[in-house]
């Protein structure tokens, strides 16, 4: 443990004087390389070997097909389809927000990639409506979550590859969460809508409906066809993001024909330097965790926490408590690689399903997506919608206090995770 508590130290000590997440957990790294007496250049070797995989691959072609869908009209028609849909019931375009973050989140793998392309198109229209700022980034940034549990999911991707736990089970696995997340948001913001008298928009007409849902047929298309290739076998996850980059360019090129040409150099520029930021986090974060695992950081913990009880659900308890405090001062990737291989093997000591466990890691630290200071949808929806990050922490917390509840409910029913992976076995 002695070495637990170094690298947390020397970690948070480079955050602090405000060196970038990455260069932290390398910097980390190399402290405890240091101290046990390893090679520097092994630092190099486990990072090149950590990203070296055919799994994450499907993670820069995701975020590809997100910044096409963004600048092609993809995510345009989607928001149009979910105000066909909801958008007449009073708080409409809050409800939109959600409605059309699902149908987003079915599509991209990323949390981030939602909040830019839902946030950027309905937060100003939403204050333009009359909405309050803090109320509509609140709704765009919790929203948006539902981008990492709803499949396919960039994160599971991230937690398959560190622990051998099967990808295609564990997108299987968050399907019910991610429509019991959206669903408990739609009725608080309902309830919220009600209560602060925002406007409903117009009144439900079938006949907007299918026009709406011929316009958007091909882009709503894309979900199946990714989710449906990778439930029947006919691809893998990696090859699905593949496909959906190639659906994408070719939808927004020769039928919406919002893309041009011109557009993709900075559409390839952008989706690279996010890559590049995700892969050195990824490879900095695949040396630490293979360190703490040679210093048997992780049967230390197992051990401490199996001495406090061996009951699972106590153990989850204390697991998802101890998930939500890093989450709200560490981001997503790096608590769930560095995390994921540390935590895993009490749950496995205790019984603890593998896919069950990853799907509950992944909305677990999603909510640090939104939980202050680190949460980085947070700052993303504030700078959308021009408001402090005291404004909108404030509008969050019955937006968390929710997706909190339906994370107990999780724990509490383990099936609402495991039923659809075990049904399709």
């Amino acid at each position: 443990m002695e070495m637990l508590l170094i690298f947390i130290s020397a970690l948070f000590g480079f955050l602090l004087i405000g060196v970038p997440v990455a260069f932290c957990l390398g910097l980390a790294a190399l402290v405890m390389m240091a101290l046990q007496g390893f090679g520097f250049d092994i630092l190099v070797q486990k990072m090149v070997g950590g990203i070296d995989s055919f799994p994450l691959l499907a993670v820069p072609f995701f975020m590809l097909a997100g910044e096409i869908m963004n600048t092609g009209g993809i995510a345009k028609r989607i928001i149009q389809l979910s105000n066909s849909l909801v958008g007449h019931i009073t708080g409409g375009l809050g409800l939109v927000n959600i409605v059309a973050s699902m149908f987003f989140g079915g599509i991209s793998g990323s949390s981030v990639a939602d909040t830019a392309a839902i946030g950027g198109l309905l937060i100003p229209a939403m204050t333009d409506e009359g909405y309050d700022a803090d109320f509509a980034a609140a709704v765009t940034a919790s929203s948006s979550t539902m981008g990492i549990v709803i499949p396919p999911s960039i994160p599971m991707i991230l937690f398959g590859l560190i622990s051998g736990v099967s990808v295609v089970r564990m997108f299987l696995g968050g399907i019910i969460p991610g429509i019991l997340i959206g669903f408990s948001l739609l009725f608080l913001t309902y309830a919220i809508s009600k209560k602060r008298n925002y406007p409903r928009g117009e009144n439900f007409s079938i006949r907007r409906v299918f026009k709406s849902l011929m316009e958007s047929f091909w882009a709503i298309l894309l979900p199946v066809i990714i989710i449906g290739g990778i439930i029947s076998g006919y691809f893998t996850p990696t090859e699905a993001a593949v496909i959906a980059v190639v659906y994408a360019l070719v939808v927004s090129l020769f039928v919406y024909k919002e893309l041009k040409m011109t557009d993709l150099p900075k559409i390839l520029i952008d989706t690279a330097k996010t890559t590049g930021i995700v892969m050195l986090v990824a490879g900095t974060a695949m040396v630490v965790a293979w360190l703490l695992t040679v210093v048997r950081i992780p049967q230390s913990i197992a051990t401490t926490i199996l001495s406090i009880s061996d009951n699972p659900l106590i153990v989850l308890l204390i697991v998802n408590f101890f998930l939500l405090l890093v989450g709200s001062v560490m981001d997503l990737t790096p608590a769930l690689l560095i995390l994921g291989p540390v935590l895993l093997p009490v749950a496995l000591a205790v019984g603890i399903d593998p896919v069950f466990f990853g799907v509950m890691m992944v909305i677990n630290l999603g909510i640090g997506l939104v939980t202050p200071p680190v949460g980085t949808i947070l700052y993303i929806s504030c700078g959308i919608a021009k408001i402090s990050l005291e404004r909108i922490t404030k509008a969050m917390l019955p937006f968390l206090a929710t997706q909190v509840a339906v994370l107990i409910l999780i724990v509490l029913f383990p099936q609402l995770v495991l039923w659809i992976p075990n049904m399709l076995r």
